[in-house]
């Protein structure tokens, strides 16, 4: 089951990503995603390692951002993908049945090809837009969320420029849940940003 909070982790943070998915696991996220889209594959393993070692046993999952071979190679909670990393279907072969995988949307027009896809969620966004993905494409807005929702197959979760306040319009729109960047992770306390989120979730 896809859960409320869903933090993905910051490399330009003051905080450790470490650090970071610590703070996120005491406050209650659902998932941490290990996203650095610059790391050499050797740091990138090496930090996926000391991220499952934080998390193992609490619950929160790790799922690591684009790099198919090493979710794979490290037997992780599950694998998030781009539009342009490939195609779901073939990856989800290579995966195998139990990892989590979650594919990026950002408009409709992208919804016409899940039809078949062995998804587990989609991530749909940027809802507004964010400094934590410059070359993001154009925001689609609580509107655009909520008509995405209504032709995905699958559980959607939120993001883009996410934080306190949204979770009422989120879930009125249908998503399942909320992953922020820069709302826990340029926080001064990261641990209480996320407990605080998902308090505001289930309150809602």
């Amino acid at each position: 089951m896809i859960g409320a909070v869903y933090v993905v982790t910051d490399a330009m943070a003051a905080i450790s990503v470490p650090d970071q998915a610590r703070a996120a696991m005491r406050g209650g996220a659902w998932a941490v995603q290990l996203r650095d889209k610059d790391a050499p594959d050797a740091t990138f393993a090496k930090l996926a390692r000391e991220l499952a070692k934080i998390l193992s046993g609490s619950g929160t999952k790790l799922i690591l951002n684009d790099r198919v071979e090493l979710a794979c190679a490290l037997g992780v909670d599950g694998l998030h993908i781009g539009q342009s990393d490939g195609d779901p279907a073939r990856i989800r072969e290579r995966i195998g049945p139990d990892m989590l995988l979650g594919l990026s949307i950002e408009n409709t027009d992208q919804c016409a090809a899940l039809d078949g896809l062995a998804l587990d969620y989609i991530g749909a966004g940027p809802v507004r837009a964010t400094p934590s993905k410059p070359d993001h494409a154009p925001p689609i807005g609580f509107d655009g969320l909520a008509e995405i929702v209504g032709l995905a197959p699958c559980p959607v979760v939120a993001i883009g420029g996410l934080g306190a306040g949204d979770a009422a319009a989120l879930k009125q729109a249908g998503a399942v849940g909320m992953a922020v960047v820069s709302a826990v992770t340029r926080t001064a306390d990261p641990e209480a940003a996320t407990r605080a989120l998902m308090q505001e979730w289930s309150a809602e």
